[in-house]
Parts: C-alpha cells; structure tokens; sequence
C-alpha cells in the first residue's frame, strides 16, 4: 500500500501493548505511516522519563517514526490540544481512528447506574465525534478517519447496555460523517470486530464465563466454535481491515461498517 508512506495516522486508545490500537498502529507503521500513538497521560507514562510506554518502545524498535501525544477523548479541550500538538510537531494529520473504548460497565438494566451510563457514552461515543471534528477541520482531501466499532454495534448484548448503545451510536456517525465530510475528499469507515482477547476483550469474557460457571478458556473456546471460520479474532486481523479502508485502493468507499468477524457477523 505504497499511498501510505509518509501520511500520519492518530490512533486514540493504543498506549496498551497488545491491544487494537497497537496492532493498528504497527500495520500503519509497516506501510510508511509516521504514527501518532494517543491515551491518557498516564498509560502513555507521561513526567516518568525511566519508564517509557511500551507501545512507543515497540513502534521505535520497530523502525517507525512515532509521536507521543497524551488525550482524554472526553475531554473537548484536550481533544482539540491534541490534534494542535500534532500539526505542530508534523504539519499534517491525514488518518484519525476513533479506537478509545470503555467496557467495564457490565450490569442489569435495572441496576446500571446514570453516571457510569454517561462515563461510557462519554468516551466512546462523545470521544468519537471530538477527534472526528477536530480532525476534520485540519485534514485534507484523501484523509481517512476510521471508528473502531464492533459486533456490539449491531448485536445487542446482554447486561452491557452502554457499551452497545454506544457503538450503536458509532454506526450512525459514522454514515452521517462519511456524507457530510464527503465534499471535502475525507472518507469516514468503521471496523466492527468480534471478540477479540485484548485486556478489554479479556476482562469482559472473564465475566461472562463467571456468570455462566465456565473457565475463561471454556467460555472463549465457546466463542470460536460460533465463529465459522473457527477461532477468535486477533488485533492484526482488525489492523489489516483498517491499512485497507483507509488506502488509497478503498478510495470509493465511505460510510462503511466492516465486519471482521469471522463470518460470525454478517449484516
């Protein structure tokens, strides 16, 4: 994917080794990106000079070149600080994915709190449309930006109701962008991944196999015989959709929501 080299790619959410973000992040890095690995202050390990993120160690070594940008996506001001700090570290912004997720909030209906409601929403949803204006008013025509969905944004799963409604909401914005950013040449896809066993994908199967009186193995086991092509999915499955829909060779596609399931989701 030659048209990559040189662009510069913001991924929200991947200071944490081995999550989506990193293998995103690598796939990009691999195909000339220059990488911009974005988190909070503290996964990125900001003010500790002894102990650099790990994510940034592995992209160096890796041979990429690599900006540390710390940004809470919640936060509007800190959204837009961190788009500034990279126009004026690299003069250019052309691919912004939206990967910064919580999922944690696992309850009832009838228990599910009002505010851990609003701190999910907040972050995946609210998060999403901050960098995707903020992006958008900096990027040029050819510029991509891409939401990390997931099989959540179109399969209801139970007692995580933000988490699916928010990624839900992901779908909708992301086909009103792709119409509205459209006449300024930037395209707006989203990937929608099945389980895949990251510290979040990891913490979430933990719960389900305890409330159904599986081991995590039986119950992630359980996953993959759902999912005809009979495994689990891994981050440089999602990565490789991802150097796709926002390459050049994806040029005619815009407000997209692609599955990356195995075959276990397909609508």
């Amino acid at each position: 994917m030659k048209s990559l080299a040189g662009k510069v790619a913001l991924c929200t959410g991947s200071g944490r080794l081995g999550g989506l973000g990193h293998g995103m992040l690598r796939r990009l890095g691999d195909a000339g990106c220059r990488l911009v690995v974005s988190d909070l202050a503290s996964v990125l390990n900001e003010g500790e000079a002894e102990t650099p993120n790990e994510v940034v160690a592995d992209l160096l070594a890796a041979g990429c070149d690599v900006l540390a940008m710390p940004c809470d996506v919640s936060d509007e001001v800190s959204v837009s600080a961190a788009v500034a700090g990279v126009m004026a570290a690299w003069g250019r912004l052309d691919i912004a994915i939206n990967n910064a997720a919580i999922g944690d909030v696992i309850c009832p209906l009838s228990e599910l709190n009002y505010a851990d409601w609003q701190r999910v929403i907040g972050v995946n949803l609210s998060g999403a449309f901050l960098l995707t204006r903020e992006a958008s008013r900096v990027m040029n025509p050819g510029s991509s930006i891409i939401n990390v969905a997931s099989q959540a944004a179109k399969t209801g799963f139970r007692q995580m109701a933000p988490y699916v409604a928010s990624k839900h909401g992901l779908i909708g914005l992301t086909r009103t962008a792709a119409i509205d950013l459209a006449p300024r040449g930037i395209r707006v896809n989203a990937v929608c991944p099945n389980h895949v066993t990251t510290s979040m994908g990891r913490a979430q199967s933990e719960y389900f196999s305890a409330l159904r009186g599986l081991t995590p193995e039986d119950y992630r086991a359980g996953i993959a015989e759902r999912v005809p092509l009979a495994r689990v999915g891994k981050p440089s499955d999602t990565a490789s959709a991802v150097a796709f829909l926002v390459s050049d060779e994806a040029g005619f596609i815009t407000g997209e929501a692609l599955n990356v399931s195995g075959g276990e989701e397909m609508h």
